[in-house]
């Protein structure tokens, strides 16, 4: 260890995994945090090599390391490689690497700082393999519009080799007098909006014209500022299929798939006007997601989008088959059903208000999904809009007897 007790008392303290090695890559010192980090005792870590504790595949701090650093007058270094801990569980770590010297510039030590990045690796895989395997085209793009990644089905969509697309922007593909979508990639570059969708012809290698639906998500850099975009993109086909598909589009909200208000409407006016016929009780849920903007502000809309997805797929799996799940915009979701009783109507909001109270993972984040959940129903005819009217009046008050 080096000299310097008031030193040693530091980096024994410290929060962060350090250890100092000597110049042959040997362990002198390791503070608690590293013991916890690779599961060993600091009696096992003494005196025993740096490498023995690393991946076999993975690049070793030795003798040959530090002389390199050395030689090549490198004061610092980083590198991502896999530890190996006691219980034989791999973790990604970053390290840090500082020749420490004394007073006459010699190096005497060195000083290695870790930080445990598994969960970032996983996501990171997590990612490229969704990228890679997407059942649609996908590509990250610059703020020009530039194509910087693209995945095999993008490239099949449009007849081109990955290493020809990363030379293009997408306005290169555009067929000739249609909209450009440059006009939409300003306003997300000078973030005005974060999403936009637009259906356009792209140019096919081969000469001929292809429909894609294209949607664009801006991902913003260190700085909150637009850093690159998202883009996912679905072939539509020929204009009979794209006509199906506009319809679908006017109907169901484009995130998350549900039905929109138009067509929620239209259902409980078909609902009521059965209801005579066949009895029952009208019920109609409305649940407001208790945190969305602290998610947008705090981890950025992609992942707040991803908690509304989720939202999404608890209530379609709380409905039966022929029930109305519907999201009317922002954070707010309706669920139309017909019980037999109020009694079974009560029990069905605690159940789809129990669903939404739950912790969940979203792009590595822990994040609590929680809802005010209001209830209306109706055993005669009523108007569509007292119902929801209703239902909305129920959710604040169940909201404000929530509050502590």
């Amino acid at each position: 260890m080096p000299n310097g007790m008031a030193w040693q008392m530091i980096l024994h303290q410290a929060a962060a995994p350090v250890s100092v090695l000597d110049l042959e890559g040997r362990i002198v010192y390791s503070n608690p945090a590293v013991c916890d980090l690779v599961g060993y005792d600091l009696a096992d870590l003494l005196g025993r090599p740096a490498r023995e504790f690393v991946h076999a595949d993975d690049p070793a701090v030795d003798r040959t390391f530090v002389q390199d650093m050395i030689t090549n007058g490198l004061d610092k270094l980083s590198a991502e490689v896999r530890a190996v801990r006691s219980d034989g569980e791999v973790v990604w770590v970053l390290v840090s690497y500082a020749l420490i010297k004394d007073s006459e510039g010699n190096p005497r030590f060195v000083l290695v700082q870790f930080q445990d990045i598994t969960e970032r690796r996983a996501a990171e895989l997590r990612w490229r393999q969704t990228f890679a395997n997407a059942p649609i085209g996908m590509a990250l793009l610059d703020l020009t519009g530039r194509w910087l990644e693209v995945n095999d089905r993008l490239c099949e969509m449009v007849g081109y080799a990955r290493e020809e697309m990363l030379t293009m922007r997408f306005t290169d593909l555009t067929y000739p007098d249609d909209e450009s979508g440059m006009s939409l990639l300003a306003d997300q570059v000078a973030g005005r909006r974060d999403t936009a969708s637009i259906e356009k012809r792209y140019r096919h290698k081969d000469g001929h014209p292809i429909w894609i639906l294209i949607r664009t998500t801006v991902v913003a850099g260190p700085d909150d500022q637009p850093a690159y975009l998202v883009g996912q993109y679905e072939a539509i086909g020929d204009r009979e299929t794209r006509d199906l598909h506009l319809a679908h589009l006017a109907l169901h909200d484009p995130l998350t798939g549900l039905a929109n208000r138009v067509l929620l409407m239209d259902r409980l006016d078909q609902e009521l006007a059965a209801l005579p016929q066949h009895g029952g009780v009208l019920t109609v849920l409305l649940a407001d997601l208790d945190n969305l903007k602290p998610i947008n502000d705090s981890y950025g809309h992609a992942v707040g989008d991803q908690l509304l997805i989720t939202a999404a797929d608890e209530l379609l799996n709380a409905v039966r088959p022929g029930d109305t799940v519907a999201r009317l915009g922002g954070d707010e979701f309706v669920v139309l059903t017909r019980m037999p009783n109020l009694h079974d109507a009560k029990a069905f909001r605690n159940n789809v208000a129990q669903r939404l109270d739950t912790t969940i993972v979203l792009a590595g984040h822990e994040t609590k999904l929680s809802a005010s959940v209001g209830l209306a129903t109706t055993q005669t005819a009523a108007a569509a809009s007292d119902l929801l009217h209703s239902a909305d009046i129920d959710m604040y008050t169940y909201k404000i007897a929530s509050r502590p």
